[in-house]
């Protein structure tokens, strides 16, 4: 059965003129021959407004917990925008000061940390290469002149003199009892003596009456007592030699070591925990003058797996590992971490092998992205970084704590119990922008109860924008930025009007224009080619 035809009256209001059924634009609105006569969009994206104010507002308010975590579709231009907008509010920011770790003489598996002004870890770690080869060359000097051996020499004839002194009244002492003093390495031993003088022989002595013998011991016992005596006050004045002679050392060392060490302080004078670090120097050095005094610097293995000991590395003690250096950055670092890793971020400690065993020292330890962003920026994918288990919890317990800790995987989930180190950690101070979507931040917003605290700022990134005059105008100079920045054919205004016109389509609204810009710059490339 044949539907009933309905009659023209009713069914011409319905009509669509064909020029209706989609917006064309005129390209008499383009002023140009072509997009290469007009400059390019200064911040790279068109139609956020509301996305650019929310990116501002994160990156000023500078208290904790004032992250951002920006969200849209793929291709409306976040991360270009973040590329070209933060490091410009970074410019205009005070430099933040560099971090070194240095050895710790009180606690050697717990480097500390130094916070100086930028630029002047690398000269402290210079400055301290320079002050250890001038430490070897003074002490090697002054421990090998004429005056040192005088006052050595001395020194050791004035003991030698009392100790000999005693040994010859114990002697005088013996012989008054009838017996002779033999000292040998296994010690010391009493000899009777005979009428003539001699030592009396064993067989002889075994011929002499009881009262003989009972004499001579009764004489032997009075002298044991004046050889421990005696033994005694030698040991006392060896003693004593040993520790005047460890003073004298250490006065000609701090001679030696003081006015290289207060040249130092000097240079260094407006930052107080340098000046305590360099007498920290001062005191190790004088406490370990032999290892400058020796001819080689051959390192030992380590006595355990795991941490080098102090007396075994060399000098390397004396260096200073510039973990984070800003001597070339201006204004606040931006930091952008493509490979978002456990280690990426905050860092690792690592070991080489060391006859057969895995060794470390604080100058092994190196900085992740956490710390070279401090004071500063650090932009992360939101994909990339939650593609790294560990990468996330750490991230968090950062932000919480205020505290960048630089420890191995290991030794932070107890898989392996080694001796290592465990450097002062460094205070956080950065401002994390993760770029994502809006699925993964309605899942972190409801399901994680710490994401809310840490990321309080939503920057969300439109996918349209109406489609005004002025907008078209600012297509074409997106166009024209884009032309330069991939080196293709810039647009005539008749092909800038057929992408408004694309644009409108994937947005679905004539009265729209799409901000999917990763589509529009498809077209430009597959026209130019």
């Amino acid at each position: 059965m044949n539907a009933t035809r309905q009659p023209d009256s009713l069914r011409t209001p319905f009509r669509v003129p064909a020029e209706k059924l989609a917006a064309v634009c005129d390209p008499a609105v383009f002023q140009f021959t072509t997009t290469e006569e007009i400059a390019p969009l200064e911040q790279g994206i068109i139609g956020q407004a509301r996305a650019v104010r929310a990116l501002e507002f994160g990156l000023r308010v500078k208290h904790p917990g004032y992250n951002l975590f920006l969200t849209g579709p793929a291709g409306t231009g976040k991360s270009t925008y973040v590329q070209i907008r933060v490091p410009q509010v970074a410019a205009d920011e005070p430099t933040p000061g560099d971090w070194v770790y240095v050895f710790n003489f009180n606690n050697p598996d717990q480097p500390k940390a130094l916070h100086l002004p930028a630029g002047r870890g690398a000269r402290l770690r210079k400055d301290m290469e320079e002050l250890i080869e001038d430490l070897r060359t003074e002490i090697r000097r002054i421990f090998d002149s004429e005056e040192w051996e005088r006052r050595r020499g001395e020194l050791v004839d004035r003991y030698e003199k009392t100790i000999n002194s005693h040994w010859e009244t114990l002697e005088d002492q013996a012989q008054a009892h009838g017996f002779a003093v033999q000292r040998t390495p296994t010690g010391i031993f009493t000899i009777p003596l005979g009428s003539n003088g001699k030592p009396i022989a064993p067989e002889e002595f075994a011929r002499l009456p009881e009262e003989a013998k009972e004499a001579l011991a009764a004489r032997s016992r009075e002298l044991q007592a004046l050889v421990a005596e005696t033994v005694r006050r030698v040991r006392n004045l060896e003693k004593e030699a040993r520790a005047g002679l460890k003073d004298l050392e250490r006065e000609t060392g701090l001679y030696a070591v003081g006015h290289l060490i207060s040249l130092s302080k000097e240079r260094y004078a407006d930052l107080p925990q340098v000046c305590d670090y360099l007498d920290q120097v001062q005191q190790d050095v004088v406490d370990h003058l032999d290892e400058f005094r020796a001819d080689g610097e051959d390192e030992q293995p380590a006595p355990v797996p795991g941490l080098r000991h102090p007396s075994r590395d060399g000098l390397t003690r004396y260096r200073v590992n510039v973990l984070v250096d800003n001597s070339e950055t201006r204004g606040a670092p931006v930091v952008f971490e493509a490979n978002p890793t456990y280690y990426n971020l905050f860092g690792k400690i690592e070991y080489r092998g060391d006859f057969g065993t895995l060794v470390t020292d604080f100058t092994m330890i190196k900085a992740g992205a956490i710390h070279q962003a401090y004071g500063g920026y650090l932009v992360l994918q939101a994909n990339d970084l939650f593609g790294n288990p560990q990468a996330w919890p750490a991230l968090k317990r950062a932000l919480k704590t205020g505290q960048a800790r630089i420890e191995n995987l290991g030794d932070q989930m107890g898989i392996v119990a080694t001796a290592g180190l465990r450097p002062e950690p460094l205070p956080v101070l950065t401002k994390v922008i993760i770029i994502g979507n809006p699925y993964l931040y309605q899942l972190l917003y409801t399901y994680d109860e710490d994401f809310r605290k840490f990321f309080k700022v939503r920057v969300d990134f439109d996918r349209e924008m109406p489609r005004t005059i002025e907008n078209i105008r600012l297509y074409a100079a997106f166009a024209s930025g884009f032309c330069q920045k991939e080196c293709v054919r810039p647009l005539a205004p008749s092909a800038m009007a057929r992408v408004v016109d694309f644009s409108s389509r994937l947005a679905g609204d004539q009265g729209k224009l799409s901000t999917l810009f990763h589509d529009i710059t498809e077209v430009i490339l597959e026209a130019s080619f």
